[in-house]
């Protein structure tokens, strides 16, 4: 096998979806709507995001819980560092564990407040490095953590975010999950940059769906996602065509994957935002 191949995975074809604690019974209804499709798809596993503290937290704990023991498919739950100490993030990941739930997506977690840099808990973990390190201690936990193709807003150079990522791998975690992009040469680079670092696990793409291209184009100013304004002409010729822009958002999405099968990708983690429409689609056309 060659690098470029063992930093992608295996070779047989999967899927993994991601969702979000739902802030309503709409958005729960259809969240639940969407896992009945994708179940239909055999993913590898579905993950659940995590707010620091308060009625998200429980929030997240009862949907993966839920998730696992309802649709039987293998269920990530999300983890941060953000505003609890150790021993009450240890708290939560030994809970996840004695439901069952073996898999975790360590994240440092986003600062709180817009406008704030992240500080660390007195007693808390200060990076994603520490709490991988801290969870391999806990348990023998799937753990999946954030890669950046097109550089962490807050890392110094590529170079850098690359020496992290490759400090997160190494401290115990199983594979690398990316932020959303739309530049596939970009992340071959990356890739390759990746490999000459000497990271050998698994990186697998983030894939966005455009559900509404002002949307995407705000998201992306916010977390530092490449924006992908060459496709701005084309939805805009389809405002008026729910059915054109919905069509527009599949074929762009196939695209975009086919090129990444075309290098060798074979897992493909979805950005769901709790709905399946574009996803089911793009992930049955693969």
């Amino acid at each position: 096998m060659n690098p470029l191949e063992t930093a992608l995975g295996s070779k047989e074809i999967q899927f993994s979806f991601e969702f979000f604690p739902p802030a309503n019974a709409k958005i729960e209804r259809m969240m639940w709507r969407s896992m009945g499709q994708f179940m239909l798809l055999d993913p590898e596993f579905v993950s659940v995001t995590y707010g620091a503290g308060g009625s998200t937290q429980e929030k997240s704990v009862q949907i993966v819980e839920q998730m696992q023991t309802e649709t039987h498919v293998p269920t990530a739950a999300h983890l941060t560092c953000v505003g609890a100490s150790k021993a009450e993030v240890n708290a939560v990941a030994q809970k996840f564990w004695d439901l069952g739930i073996n898999r975790i997506v360590a994240l440092r977690g986003d600062p709180q407040g817009e406008t704030q840099a992240f500080t660390a808990h007195p007693d808390g973990y200060t990076c994603a490095a520490e709490l991988v390190e801290g969870l391999r201690q806990l348990a023998d936990f799937d753990i999946s953590v954030a890669a950046y193709p097109e550089m962490h807003p807050e890392a110094q150079s590529l170079q850098d975010d690359i020496d992290y990522l490759k400090r997160k791998l190494d401290a115990g975690a199983n594979r690398a999950i990316t932020q959303y992009f739309f530049d596939t040469k970009g992340y071959e680079v990356f890739l390759n940059k990746c490999i000459q670092s000497g990271i050998e696990k698994d990186i697998v793409p983030g894939i966005m769906p455009i559900h509404n291209f002002k949307k995407i184009v705000n998201f992306s100013q916010r977390c530092g996602a490449g924006i992908p304004w060459e496709y701005e002409q084309d939805f805009a010729r389809f405002e008026d065509d729910p059915v054109g822009y919905r069509q527009l958002s599949i074929d762009l999405a196939v695209e975009q994957c086919r090129q990444l099968q075309g290098i060798g990708v074979t897992h493909f983690h979805f950005y769901t935002l709790n709905r399946s429409d574009l996803c089911y689609e793009i992930a049955k056309a693969l």
